[in-house]
């Protein structure tokens, strides 16, 4: 940071704030995967984690949701959502109709709630939240046909897991357990963008 300070001397005191917690993120995402990814290839489950870990990304990275607190506290979910997940999924034996019921309750879910922000990460531009929950709905939408098609196949349940996981992370349920503030862009002025 103190690099970049000394060499954009434009730039402002918050875009120096995204860029702290860009990197940040970056950091803390890399050492979390490398801790989660050796212990599943110590499992055995290497492929498994990283299929599970796909699947929930492919619906977390526009619906968003609710993360730690600490990082410490983001580090244990994590392993309990990927290396747990894939426990689950290759134990869980479910009707097709189950898994359909299942995906059609997490599509609607993805639908109201969809994307939710965080109160350090408010998501502020009303078109841009538009386009994250249409996007969100739309890989819900091929989420739930793929469980279908792979009906009896094991790939549906990492699908159906990997769905469940992100839309526990955007329900406002989850918001209240943990204490933090749901539906934050509210706060802000509308129209201004983010």
């Amino acid at each position: 940071m103190k690099f970049i300070k000394s060499n954009e001397q434009t730039i402002t005191e918050t875009q120096l704030e995204e860029v702290e917690y860009g990197l940040e993120s970056i950091y803390l995402t890399i050492t979390k995967m490398i801790i989660i990814f050796s212990l599943a290839a110590i499992l055995g489950i290497f492929k498994e984690v990283i299929m599970l870990s796909i699947f929930y990304n492919i619906i977390r990275c526009t619906a968003f949701g609710i993360h730690a607190t600490k990082s410490s506290y983001c580090l244990i979910t994590s392993m309990i959502m990927f290396i747990g997940g894939v426990y689950i999924c290759n134990y869980l034996s479910l009707s097709l109709i189950t898994k359909f019921l299942i995906a059609i309750f997490c599509l609607l879910c993805i639908f109201k709630y969809a994307p939710a922000d965080t109160y350090k990460r408010p998501l502020i531009n009303a078109k841009k939240r538009k386009r994250y929950k249409i996007i969100s709905f739309i890989s819900g939408s091929i989420f739930t046909i793929l469980i279908i098609i792979y009906s009896n196949n094991i790939i549906s349940n990492y699908l159906l897991v990997g769905m469940i996981e992100s839309v526990i992370m955007i329900h406002p349920i989850t918001y209240k357990l943990f204490k933090l503030p749901y539906d934050n862009y509210k706060n802000y002025k509308l129209g201004l963008s983010n």
